[in-house]
């Protein structure tokens, strides 16, 4: 009986693991899209090697500034020959003031020391300081504070004035782990505002291919200021071409004349608009607007918002949520007078006053989880009230209007504090059974099995339409069953896109990503066991029985313990391939975590 489960046991674990092409990547150079103040390591803060005797010549990019403005201070700084970084940049004098932000070549030897590649240098501190300004400032962000501060761990937090510090910059040999044997350099190039894949490419003329490959990036891969990328090149002189600056970007928000409300209403209507879409798009805008009109519903104050950058050609309308979520007359339309402008993102603006009124100042009671998210009942509507920082209120608009995803929680509208001026409010909508947690929670209304891997494959159409189909690429860094909202008809919607937006930096590539993928692998684990509250620990401790620690019986006894008590009926099968799911999605190695691609393989065979 007992071989009968352990063949049982083995044959649906390699069945789970057919569905799931999960690849593991043996290379080490990364892009590190953190930025250089993170006191966090991540694949890429540091570029790896695995021989202690591997060395090579070498390259960094430094910008002039204006407390290194010539060839001598910077040669100074590196303890470079000067004639050789005069030669290597084409420049004839030493002791000319450079353009701030003019980029100078240095030639560095990097070595593979221990485990990581680097170019290393000593730094006299001429005053107390701390280490993100020496890293950060002074070095531009050829390394991240965090490794400036591991390698010179004796000297705390404030390095003080007279002590000499290792500075290990980042660089990389291309020998071992580069796609193309043709590369001859890898240089380190510190990210500024502004560039992007295809620049550094004309920059440097580098094949694209090489470029992607060596980074570990993709074609939709967003590159972020205080963040360093390695550029292949397979010959030398190095060249810096210059390339013209593009324009900039419309700024987000612009005011229009108020528009006269057509009922009785003591509050005006106004209307803000961003720029334009694409000409190409006009006969679609002029069909979708047509139906979009007849949808619209009068609002006491509207904020009309363009959708720039249309990241998904073949969705060119995102329905407001105004017209499903009030019910007033359709007698006032929200799209701007020209309709040839393009179609519009409609918010309703709420008064701090009606928000107030519907969280009863903001009562404890009224609020959701532990961030400064209320509930409320506004114009007979039930939603969420976030509260925010006013600065970051037009980040997650900008990105709201971009989406279009039914598992995403629609935002209605924005209310711009008028009591404080730093603070503003974003009104989502409110699904009716509450968060995921409540449900699972709840005794009395149990999630079914049904209903609960219909949930989970919500959840994962939304991560893959934010990893994969959105652009840039999207991490939403903070899945939880608290932030998975359940509908009337028990879908799943998840709520706080735009998290990471009002964090110090971006978080996106693979590295945020795999965050998303062990966040939705503990999701999965609340789904199966009804638990709450996994750990680190808890996690592997929950999974034993998939490990052949499970007591006499085998897996299958210790699934069977491990399910949810509240759930009266379910495919074993499923729920040990679900099991297998989450246990690879926790991995403590986000190299060995599948992506969504390998987790909707598996989860579309349920639905």
């Amino acid at each position: 009986m007992g071989s009968h489960i352990l063949i049982n046991k083995i044959m649906i674990h390699l069945w789970c693991v057919a569905w799931m092409c999960i690849s593991v990547c043996t290379a080490h150079l990364y892009y590190d899209s953190s930025d250089c103040n993170s006191n966090e390591t991540f694949l890429g803060s540091r570029y790896s090697c695995n021989s202690t005797q591997d060395s090579c010549k070498t390259f960094l990019v430094y910008r002039a500034n204006k407390h290194f403005q010539t060839i001598s201070d910077i040669s100074k700084l590196f303890n470079m020959n000067t004639d050789e970084v005069l030669q290597i940049n084409n420049l004839t004098s030493s002791f000319q003031v450079l353009k701030q932000g003019k980029e100078v070549l240095l030639p560095v030897v990097c070595t593979c020391s221990g485990q990581f590649y680097q170019a290393s240098f000593s730094y006299k501190v001429p005053e107390s300081t701390i280490f993100s300004k020496i890293a950060c400032g002074v070095f531009e962000g050829l390394l991240k504070a965090i490794t400036l501060a591991e390698e010179n761990l004796p000297q705390g937090n404030k390095p003080k004035a007279g002590y000499e510090l290792n500075v290990p910059l980042r660089c990389a040999c291309p020998n071992n782990f580069t796609s193309s044997k043709r590369v001859k350099y890898l240089v380190t190039y510190p990210i500024i505002l502004g560039d992007d894949s295809d620049k550094l490419t004309k920059k440097f003329g580098m094949s694209f291919e090489d470029f992607l490959a060596v980074n570990h990036l993709d074609p939709r891969s967003t590159l972020f200021p205080e963040t360093t990328v390695l550029i292949p090149l397979r010959d030398g002189p190095i060249r810096m071409f210059d390339i013209p600056d593009s324009p900039s970007p419309p700024p987000g928000f612009l005011p229009t004349n108020p528009v006269a409300n057509t009922q009785e209403s003591t509050q005006p209507s106004n209307l803000s608009i961003a720029g334009p879409i694409i000409g190409f798009l006009l006969i679609i805008t002029l069909l979708a607007s047509g139906l979009y009109m007849k949808r619209v519903r009068k609002s006491d104050v509207v904020h009309s918002f363009n959708i720039t950058n249309f990241n998904n050609l073949w969705s060119p309308i995102r329905s407001s949520p105004i017209s499903t979520l009030t019910g007033r007359s359709s007698t006032t339309s929200c799209l701007s007078p020209d309709i040839l402008a393009g179609i519009k993102y409609c918010l309703l603006n709420y008064r701090i006053e009606e928000l107030e009124k519907a969280t009863n100042n903001f009562s404890e009671e009224n609020k959701i989880g532990h961030d400064l998210v209320y509930k409320g009942l506004v114009s007979n509507l039930e939603v969420m009230i976030k509260r925010m920082r006013f600065e970051d209120t037009s980040k997650v608009i900008d990105l709201h209007s971009k989406i279009n995803h039914v598992n995403i929680v629609n935002l209605i509208g924005v209310s711009y504090g008028e009591s404080n001026a730093s603070w503003s409010y974003l009104v989502f909508e409110l699904p009716k059974n509450g968060s995921l947690r409540d449900c699972i929670s709840d005794p009395y209304n149990a999630l079914n099995w049904d209903r609960r891997t219909q949930i989970a494959f919500d959840i994962a159409t939304c991560l893959y339409y934010l990893h994969c189909c959105f652009f840039p690429s999207y991490a939403h860094m903070n899945v939880s069953s608290r932030n998975v909202f359940i509908t009337a008809n028990w879908r799943g919607k998840l709520a706080d896109v735009g998290r990471a937006l009002a964090n110090k930096y971006l978080m996106h590539g693979l590295v945020s990503e795999k965050v998303d993928i062990f966040a939705f692998g503990v999701v999965l684990l609340e789904l199966i066991s009804g638990r709450d509250n996994f750990d680190g620990k808890s996690v592997k401790d929950s999974l034993g029985f998939l490990l052949g620690e499970a007591s006499e019986g085998g897996c299958f006894e210790g699934l069977r313990s491990f399910m949810d008590p509240n759930l009266k009926d379910y495919s074993l099968p499923e729920a040990l391939c679900l099991s297998f799911l989450a246990k690879d999605c926790v991995a403590d190695d986000p190299l060995h975590r599948p992506t969504m691609d390998d987790i909707m393989k598996v989860l579309t065979k349920m639905v």
